[in-house]
């Protein structure tokens, strides 16, 4: 059994994201925020359980549905809110947006909405750990979309025929913006894709915050001894729309999800679950969790204050940190 305080603080982080992203539906509606969001509603126990096995000088790199996983790994939450506010005090300088995200200070090298376009990098970050002995792990974050890019497939041999200290984590939350993964893929077990490689290749319920853990901790544990690369393929399942709070375009609603498909998963929702086993097990009352939804709430509420009050980029500032 883990401690209490362990528990708690993978229960606190979800519901930090959480909140986070439920905090921007109504500016993102009202067109507060510009910048398209891919919101990670739904997703939060992939983020947290892989980051909770991870030291902050550990190396991950993100994509476009990337506000989980710049949380999960440490990143100043007033410094997200404000970029995606496109404000000058963001992580990015206000120039980033929803997408592109970075906070090197907590291990998180940076996000991109290129499909697969961060998987490389990653590899590279490995390889660098490996040359200086570092004893670091680098992780790559995609979705199941990128296993139509051929960049993984090289980066997989290359992993391989390295011994990288490299996860690769697949958030498998079986769409590609709004295909469904049948009709991307001749086989839904994406976790295969690994095994030609000689990669070590497993599969798990990225709802369920405990068995991610457990299978990062695993893999971790395998690529600091020089036993890498490992890929996990979590499966999951957006709350949201693939951009936005329900994909409205204009007013068309564009999610073709089936509804008891949705309803379905969202019975799986990774908070939900956790606060059940919390409560089974004695840990925390509800008392407990309203309380620290309250605190968690605030939080995100002086993040939103932050960022209101933050002010936007210069325009004289137009092509500065470019690089020619």
């Amino acid at each position: 059994m883990y401690a209490k305080d362990f528990l708690l603080g993978l229960y606190k982080m979800m519901l930090r994201i959480r909140l986070t992203e439920e905090s921007l539906i109504e500016p993102i509606l009202n067109g507060e925020i510009k910048t398209p969001c891919h919101l990670y509603s739904g997703e939060e126990a992939i983020a947290v359980g892989i980051c909770a096995a991870l030291e902050r000088d550990d190396y991950i790199f993100g994509n476009h549905r990337s506000h989980g996983h710049y949380i999960a790994k440490g990143g100043d939450l007033k410094k997200l809110v404000a970029e995606i506010y496109c404000r000058q005090t963001g992580c990015s300088r206000g120039r980033g947006g929803s997408m592109h995200t970075i906070a090197p200070e907590a291990g998180l090298l940076g996000a991109a909405p290129i499909v697969a376009g961060t998987i490389s990098l990653a590899v590279g970050a490995a390889l660098a750990a490996k040359i200086r002995k570092e004893k670091r792990v680098a992780v790559s974050f995609f979705g199941d979309g990128a296993t139509g890019e051929g960049v993984l497939y090289e980066s997989l041999n290359f992993a391989s025929l390295k011994k990288l200290p490299l996860l690769f984590v697949c958030e498998n939350n079986l769409y590609s913006t709004h295909m469904p993964i049948l009709e991307c893929r001749p086989a839904k077990n994406i976790y295969h894709i690994g095994k030609p490689f000689q990669v070590l290749s497993m599969q798990v319920d990225g709802n369920d915050v405990l068995k991610v853990y457990e299978a990062a901790r695993e893999a971790v544990r395998v690529c600091r001894e020089g036993d890498g690369p490992v890929f996990l393929e979590c499966l999951t399942y957006r709350l949201r729309g693939h951009v936005g709070p329900d994909d409205n375009i204009q007013g068309v609603h564009t999610d073709i999800r089936p509804s008891d498909e949705v309803k379905r998963w969202r019975k799986k929702d990774p908070l939900t679950r956790f606060e059940k086993f919390l409560l089974k097990e004695n840990l925390i009352t509800r008392k407990d969790l309203d309380r620290i939804y309250s605190d968690v709430e605030n939080e995100v509420g002086q993040a939103h204050e932050f960022a209101h009050n933050s002010p936007y980029p210069e325009k004289s500032e137009l092509n500065s940190y470019v690089f020619k």
